[in-house]
């Protein structure tokens, strides 16, 4: 047991004596060398002098040769070579800056941290440096874990107690920073020295090892409190600062890796290490308070990059997640003021933003710095897992309060001005990730649903914390919107974007009206209407003739207001009160000259459309609706498009006079669409399998098809999605006229059967809906459609003139067979009135191409003069007897005389010619 004793006391004592032999052993090998440098300047001194004895210039008087420097350690300068730096190196001074790098020095005297970003040069340097020196990496790593596994050597071997191995620890780190600051005052720490990089090493080993004893006082051995524990690390923190002042960046990476690691590498257990995530903040901020003064910007970046992936071990390890939420805005915070070398931050140079859209040049590297902690901060607390009601909770209230952070705490920092969106933009993520996903606030929230809580039992004030949080946001951004010097109509914008949209995130995830009951919901919403209300006042007043920022407000406003209707109003009474909105956004426009109401205008008639056809839609205004409710929403959407087109009629509002345009026509078509559906249901028809079923069911997609092509025309970014749209809704009416013209075609009856298929009074019957009406709307809606490609031009007309024709030749047949189409058989008048008919469509076609001065009509018309000459001496001859024979080629003949005398003088008056 002795010796056993013995033994580990002596390897204990060899231990300790590798560090002081490593400084000897550098110290003398510094003297060796400085003596070697002495003695060799010295020799070719002698050299030179005997040189010019033995050279027949020897008798010239030669001016003596200066008396050779007393013996030193240090090494004679070289005259080709710089003089090496002073051991005692002083703070670099920096430039008077209004903010960091905001005014910097010429380039050749900049610092490098000055610079916008670190090149690659730089980073390849760094690379290089390491290859070159490694052995001094591998030094600083073996003389860090030396202090390390003295503590576990304690440990393993019970040779101390605790106290006297975590002072080891700690006392072995100052002899090595003893030792190093040593080395660096005597023979200095600079490129240049004989002992360059020897103290970093040593004294960035010595910070490890102190590093290491707190962390074991604290996690292994619980000798000490958390607060003591931080304390200490604090002080080592300043003391790595101080020395990282001197020594330069391999200190300050071999101090922040090893301080990293020391955590992971000690080991330990405690009930709740939370704390580690303070401490990996402050890892962090050591970093960057080093680099803010020295600058060399792989250090800052460094810094963070051990301070985020601390906080993602301990998270992995340990959870906690409204702590690391914490630690996140806190890291984000570090990486904004500490650069700044102040509390309140202060960067200039363009933004990320400008940069971006405007193509400017790069932001300076602290504000990339930032952009980059924030947006890493805001992805992590949008997607962290919770595992409570409180830490959601925690996570929202930490990006609300990075949000205000940097529209109030950064207004002096016009290069960080749109940051603010960013944790803005992560609020409302959050929000609707944590509702849609069914996150743990949200489904506690749901629980205290009214039919689910007890009676007279209050509701959380969830809701309302929630939405309170979005309105310090929207505060904020207008109290800057009022006071900021640029960006304020982006300030406004955000100001009357955040409360509303909080308010529609959590309508449309979160079902408030189901906890709070609709009324009581609603009135929350109707509350933040009046705020967006009195901002725009403010607005209006403050800015004169420019209405920009009071439009944003007086839209938002306009919004909220159609959200609370839209939560306590029936089907009906919502689409009329939207058509309402639209008209009031055209009236004010015209009013005060506010072109952004066109926006609204646009969402609301897209909403508006959206109700009438999909929600509730065409089979509630079929089916269920209240005829005068139903009356009242259509035709309260027509006249609201036609009204907000009337206001407009004089204003250059291209895009919203469009879009009312197509509403219009699209409104109109919709309500006659369901006042005949609901017409021939109540005479019993079959809404489906009949033709004219067939064709109210593809006439919405066919209003459309035609809205999206007249859209198109206003290009931007939409005009490849209305087309796209227009495709597809073209396909699906395409299905289902081609349905009712071929399958549904009551002349043959495949699907409906074949006794009284055809309602309704001859003319304006079952067949005009089924085929006239949709080939005149796409015959009309030619008309407004110049802008598009003329063989789509062409094939439109091409289906609205089958389908005009189509129903022509089978209203012939209904008057001359009545509602049942598919008996057999042809009579004679019934075939007479077909030869008619092409006849009068000929002559037609010729009158209109003598109008429009169209060779291409007047040949059509002759073409279809003899298809019908055809059809008289092929089929006509057959199929008639009698006097009615006669009498029909007797007015052929006479009719194609007149005809022929038309298209000559037609052709005349064209200067074409003729045609035979």
């Amino acid at each position: 047991m002795i010796f056993n004793i013995f033994d580990d006391l002596f390897f204990l004592a060899l231990y300790m004596a590798i560090p002081v032999a490593v400084i000897v052993l550098f110290v003398a090998l510094s003297r060796l060398k400085g003596r070697v440098a002495t003695l060799e300047a010295r020799i070719g001194e002698l050299a030179r002098l005997a040189d010019a004895v033995r050279t027949p210039e020897a008798a010239t008087p030669v001016e003596p040769a200066p008396e050779p420097a007393p013996f030193a350690l240090e090494p004679e300068p070289v005259p080709e070579a710089a003089a090496p730096a002073p051991a005692e190196p002083e703070a670099p001074e920096t430039a008077p800056v209004s903010g960091p790098w905001s005014s910097l020095p010429p380039e050749e005297e900049r610092p490098p941290f000055a610079r916008p970003q670190p090149s690659p040069e730089r980073v390849s340097a760094l690379g290089t440096w390491i290859v070159a020196n490694w052995v001094y990496v591998v030094s600083a790593l073996s003389l860090a874990l030396a202090g390390v596994f003295f503590v576990q050597y304690g440990v393993e071997k019970g040779l101390l107690p605790p106290p006297v191995r975590v002072l080891g620890a700690i006392l072995f780190g100052l002899i090595l920073i003893a030792g190093g600051e040593w080395v660096r005052r005597r023979w200095g720490d600079d490129s240049g020295a004989v002992t360059a990089y020897v103290p970093s090493t040593l004294s960035g080993a010595g910070l490890v090892s102190i590093f290491a004893g707190i962390l074991a006082a604290r996690q292994l051995y619980g000798l000490i409190g958390s607060e003591t524990a931080f304390a200490g690390l604090l002080l080592t923190a300043a003391l790595a600062v101080v020395l990282g002042w001197f020594h330069g960046p391999f200190l300050a990476a071999v101090g922040l890796i090893g301080a990293a690691a020391a955590p992971f590498v000690v080991g330990g257990e405690s009930e709740a290490p939370y704390w580690l995530y303070g401490y990996f903040t402050l890892l962090a901020a050591i970093g960057l308070t080093v680099d803010t003064i020295r600058r060399w910007a792989w250090v800052s970046v460094l810094a963070l990059v051990l301070g985020y992936g601390g906080t993602w071990l301990v998270l992995a390890g340990a959870g906690g997640a409204g702590w690391a939420g914490l630690a996140l805005v806190a890291l984000a915070g570090v990486a904004v003021c500490i650069p700044a070398r102040g509390f309140m931050p202060d960067h200039q140079g363009p933004t990320l933003a400008e940069a971006v859209l405007r193509r400017a040049a790069k932001p300076l590297f602290p504000t990339q710095l930032a952009a980059g902690a924030i947006a890493l901060s805001v992805v992590w607390l949008v997607d962290m897992a919770t595992g409570t009601g409180a830490e959601s909770l925690l996570i929202l209230l930490c990006l609300a309060a990075l949000a205000l952070a940097l529209i109030i705490w950064a207004e002096g920092a016009p290069a960080l001005s749109d940051l603010a969106a960013i944790p803005a933009a992560g609020f409302l993520l959050r929000l609707g990730f944590e509702g849609l996903d069914h996150g743990p606030l949200a489904a506690e929230y749901a629980a205290r649903a009214i039919a689910l809580r007890a009676p007279e039992t209050a509701p959380p004030m969830t809701a309302a914390l929630l939405l309170a949080l979005a309105l310090a946001i929207t505060l904020a951004a207008a109290r800057q919107s009022a006071r900021a010097s640029q960006w304020r109509a982006g300030w406004a914008a955000g100001a009357t974007l955040a409360a509303p949209l909080a308010a529609l995130v959590l309508e449309l995830f979160w079902n408030p009206s189901a906890v709070l009951g609709a009324y009581t919901w609603a009135l929350h919403v109707i509350a933040l209407a009046a705020l967006m209300a009195g901002l725009a006042l403010r607005f209006a007043a403050a800015d004169g003739e420019d209405r920009r920022r009071a439009a944003y407000a007086v839209l938002s406003t306009l919004s909220l207001v159609a959200l609370a209707l839209f939560l306590i109003l029936t089907k009906g009474a919502l689409s009329l009160a939207l058509g309402v909105l639209i008209v009031v956004a055209a009236a004010l426009d015209r009013r005060f000259r506010l072109p952004e109401m066109g926006w609204f205008i646009q969402a609301a008639a897209a909403v508006l459309t959206w109700r009438l056809v999909i929600d509730p839609g065409l089979d509630w205004a079929v089916d269920r609706g209240p005829l005068w409710e139903v009356m009242a929403s259509y035709a309260g959407a027509v006249a609201a498009a036609g009204g907000a087109l009337y206001l407009l009629r004089d204003l250059d509002r291209k895009v919203a006079r469009v879009f009312l345009e197509s509403a219009l026509w699209g409104y109109a078509a919709l309500f006659a669409n369901v006042m005949l559906l609901r017409w021939l249901l109540d005479r019993g028809g079959d809404a489906f399998v009949s033709h004219w079923g067939f064709t109210l069911n593809a006439l919405p997609w066919l209003i459309t098809m035609l809205a999206q092509l007249h859209r198109v025309q206003l290009g931007g970014a939409m005009r490849w999605l209305r087309w796209a749209i227009a495709v597809v809704a073209g396909l699906l009416a395409a299905g289902g006229l081609a349905l009712a013209a071929i399958l549904a075609n009551p002349l043959w009856g495949l699907i409906g059967g074949r006794s009284d298929d055809v309602l309704g009074p001859p003319i304006l019957d079952t067949l005009f809906v089924a085929y006239a009406a949709p080939g005149l709307l796409i015959l009309l809606a030619l008309t407004r459609l110049r802008h598009l490609h003329k063989a789509l031009r062409v094939l439109l007309a091409m289906g609205g003139v089958a389908l005009v024709s189509l129903y022509t030749g089978l209203e012939i047949r209904r008057i001359w067979q009545g509602r049942d189409l598919s008996v057999d058989g042809v009579l004679q008048g019934e075939l007479y009135s077909y030869t008619v008919a092409l006849m009068v469509v000929g002559a037609g076609l010729l009158y209109y191409s003598l109008l429009r001065g169209s060779v291409g009509y007047r040949r059509g018309a002759m073409t279809v003069i003899a298809l019908t000459i055809a059809k008289v001496f092929l089929i006509d001859i057959s199929g008639l007897t009698g006097l009615t024979r006669v009498f029909s080629l007797l007015a052929l003949g006479l009719a194609l005389i007149g005809l022929g005398l038309l298209n000559r003088w037609v052709a005349a008056r064209q200067g074409g010619a003729r045609d035979g």
